[in-house]
């Protein structure tokens, strides 16, 4: 489903993205984890084709990105990292303005603004402009544009962010539900929200992948995932893992 293989991304004399590869096959949540700079993002950024790689692929139920972008995007929902913009619209006009970008139009994509914003609460602010929107409810406009035509492949870059403790379980129990015919790549800094929903851990540091396994083998390695990222991303030279 998800195909990653040697991606390489270099910013002047910084190393970003060094030789990273992964596989994610569906129906899984992998929890993508990292330091501050570590190159979470920029991998991100890399896989759904807001960045070019300098060297190397990814792919998209089959798609690469970088030879046939419009059919992999079109598998995908993206989340940005600190989503901003079309501040001036409102919510439904943002929804709608997305939704025709995915070549919906009409009913189809009424009835899809309508079951989305339902599911994650959002018809309270349907029709008020996103600049006048607290983060939390802006965080929910830019989530639902990316569930919004139901795609295959979710890439969230720190869904819950700017969420209280009550919007957090409920985009987590979110994405329980959508991990039964979904892959979702989970990008976070919130060590619980990986333990509770994750299937995998991917844990980058320095622009490389350290580790590669499930929550509950490193846990019982390290004693706690909060043990098992200090240990992985503060050593030097940085110990490379067995991937499962």
């Amino acid at each position: 489903m998800i195909e990653v293989r040697n991606l390489t991304k270099r910013f002047g004399d910084i190393l970003a993205v060094n030789d990273v590869s992964f596989k994610i096959e569906n129906c899984s949540v992998v929890g993508f984890l990292g330091p501050n700079g570590a190159g979470k993002s920029t991998t991100i950024r890399l896989m759904s084709g807001v960045l070019r790689p300098d060297f190397g692929t990814a792919k998209i139920c089959g798609h690469e990105i970088t030879t046939d972008g419009l059919h992999a995007q079109s598998c995908f929902g993206y989340l940005p990292e600190a989503a901003a913009g079309f501040g001036n619209l409102t919510v439904r006009e943002f929804l709608t303005y997305c939704g025709e970008c995915r070549a919906m139009w009409g009913e189809p994509l009424t009835w899809a603004i309508e079951r989305t914003t339902e599911l994650i609460e959002l018809r309270p602010a349907l029709d008020q402009e996103i600049r006048k929107l607290s983060k939390g409810w802006r965080q929910r406009a830019w989530l639902a544009q990316a569930i919004l035509h139901d795609p295959p492949v979710l890439i969230l870059d720190e869904p819950t962010d700017g969420l209280d403790p009550n919007q957090k379980d409920k985009i987590n129990d979110l994405i329980r539900q959508k991990r039964v015919d979904k892959t979702i790549i989970l990008s976070t800094h919130i060590l619980e929200e990986v333990e509770e929903v994750c299937d995998r851990v991917l844990l980058i540091a320095n622009g490389s992948i350290v580790a590669d396994d499930t929550p509950e083998n490193l846990v019982l390695e390290f004693g706690s995932l909060s043990k098992a990222f200090r240990a992985l991303t503060t050593v030097e030279p940085i110990p490379q893992r067995h991937k499962i």
